[in-house]
């Protein structure tokens, strides 16, 4: 089957996706020949282009021209919509990573994790830069044809998805218990404001659809930086707490008023003294771990392994920069890694500090052991919640666009399909929040799989595909490089789908891939 005609205009000098004689002519040539071309090409009544084209290079010294719109946004805002992107829940369960690793193993496998992903978003500009293309789908077009295409816009769509679901079913389970901490309430007598299916559904229709209905992700840039300042609240506390906790922990069953509290802190307190034979503590378990290996240590892998997932928005948000460069766009990136990479260290730092090995998977759960009405830990919790929520029209973003990619490619932007695609997918992800929750088990392997094929295997391929063979030889270094780079991914994808079919034939829920 031949592809459509809006695909195949993308493809410089109007030839299909075949690699072979396009990709051994110099890109200047390409760019001139296809500057007169472009007008005929896209020859529109309505004087608009097809969505699906992204970018169009002009001749050499003039700037890009952008097919809807000029880039607006700024490098600031940008890093706060990248790093707002990377930024998930999965932030809670880095302290319990690093009891399961100790302090330097962990410092190593987040550095490690940090560079793989600033490395993972430079293959993807460099391929970008190449054919002046920037949308995922359409680089997956340039170099596999409609496979490629169809193969990217299902993973983006699947993977955030799979992604909203979660932090749409944190709000659903945990904003109906910090209401009820914030009112003293001990007994939910059905209220309709301690419901998760009403506040979810509430959150959605007066926070989560305004900000999706954007027509510019660049726009979100002040709410990204709100939820960023969220997170830093949350760490500010972490560390505050560090130094109001003290080991051993037995003795905060007595500092506490709470009714309902005793039975916690026994629990909390008998997991304590389960280490030492039910004797008290001693400083032994009290005193971090450099380097740890224990059956868990396995499974925190893979949770580091998806700690910079941003992909699926980083084309997007190069679009959108004002004056683009890929440089600039590298920039971008590297500082909004360097920004959460600091953020994850520190937060997992002092959340295990704090706790040792008494650290739960999530961190909150521990302060809560504690004392379930501490004020700063219930600010926190909202605060947590507040950033949970604004990251959700930031993942939305890329999968409205793969949609649009897949079904309408050679449709002009319109704001009455922008508005449906929005209202569609939050509709469908509050049913499964809300009638389905154990379907978040099959987004994990939807996460496994759709995960590593977005960080590691399809900017590889697509760039070993894409970058001409006579400017780098299929035996050259970098494709080399990348060609064990996309093999790293599927051995991510090997262990993180073991380690989930483990957990449920054990009937546990230690492994936890996602963002």
């Amino acid at each position: 089957m031949e592809p459509d005609q809006s695909e195949m205009s993308i493809l410089a000098n109007g030839k299909g996706h075949d690699l072979g004689d396009d990709m051994n002519m110099p890109m200047k040539a390409l760019m001139e020949d296809d500057q007169n071309a472009t007008q005929n090409r896209f020859d529109d009544p309505e004087g608009n282009l097809a969505e699906n084209v992204e970018f169009i290079p002009s001749g050499e010294g003039k700037k890009p021209r952008f097919t809807d719109f000029e880039g607006k946004t700024s490098f600031g805002m940008s890093i706060f919509n990248l790093g707002n992107a990377i930024m998930g829940s999965g932030i809670l369960g880095l302290a319990y990573a690093m009891s399961n690793t100790g302090i330097l193993l962990f410092l190593f496998l987040l550095t490690a994790v940090a560079a793989l992903s600033a490395y993972s978003i430079h293959l993807l500009l460099k391929a970008s830069g190449v054919v002046g293309i920037r949308a995922y789908e359409q680089l997956g077009y340039r170099a596999f044809g409609t496979p490629g295409k169809m193969a990217a816009g299902i993973a983006i769509t699947l993977q955030n998805i799979g992604a909203m679901s979660s932090y749409l079913f944190i709000v659903k389970s945990e904003f109906p218990l910090v209401i009820q901490a914030f009112l003293r309430a001990d007994n939910n007598h059905g209220e309709w404001y301690l419901n998760g299916n009403y506040l979810v559904v509430l959150v959605t229709v007066s926070v989560i659809l305004p900000l999706a209905l954007m027509k510019q992700l660049g726009y979100l840039g002040y709410t990204s930086g709100f939820s960023l300042s969220c997170m830093v609240f949350f760490l500010s506390a972490v560390i505050y707490k560090k130094f109001q906790i003290s080991c051993p922990f037995e003795e905060f069953s007595h500092n506490s008023t709470a009714i309902n509290l005793h039975s916690n802190v026994s629990a909390f307190t008998d997991h304590a003294h389960s280490y030492d034979n039910g004797h008290v503590v001693d400083e032994d378990h009290c005193s971090p771990r450099m380097f740890t290996i224990n059956s868990q240590t396995a499974y925190t892998i893979p949770i580091l392994a998806f700690a910079f997932v941003c992909h699926p928005e980083v084309l997007p948000i190069y679009t959108e920069l004002r004056n683009p460069s890929q440089k600039k766009m590298q920039q971008v990136s590297n500082i909004s890694i360097l920004i959460m990479y600091t953020m994850y260290f520190l937060a997992a730092l002092f959340g295990y500090l704090t706790f040792k090995e008494n650290v739960e998977a999530e961190l909150l759960h521990t302060y809560s052991r504690i004392d379930p009405y501490d004020t700063l830990i219930l600010c926190v919790r909202l605060a947590v919640l507040t950033a949970v929520t604004l990251t959700v029209p930031i993942v939305l973003f890329p999968v409205r666009r793969a949609i649009q990619q897949m079904i309408f490619p050679n449709k002009t932007f319109h704001w009455l399909r922008h508005i449906a695609i929005a209202v569609v997918l939050l509709i469908f992800i509050n049913m499964l929040v809300i009638f389905a929750p154990n379907i978040l088990g099959i987004f994990g392997i939807i996460g496994a799989t759709s995960a590593p094929c977005l960080i590691f295997i399809f900017p590889a391929v697509f760039y070993i595909r894409i970058v001409p063979k006579d400017e780098e030889p299929m035996r050259s270094t970098p494709k080399l490089v990348a060609a064990c780079f996309a093999g790293l991914g599927v051995l991510f994808m090997i262990m993180s789908l073991s380690f989930i079919i483990i957990d449920w034939t054990m009937g546990s829920s230690n492994a936890a891939g996602g963002h």
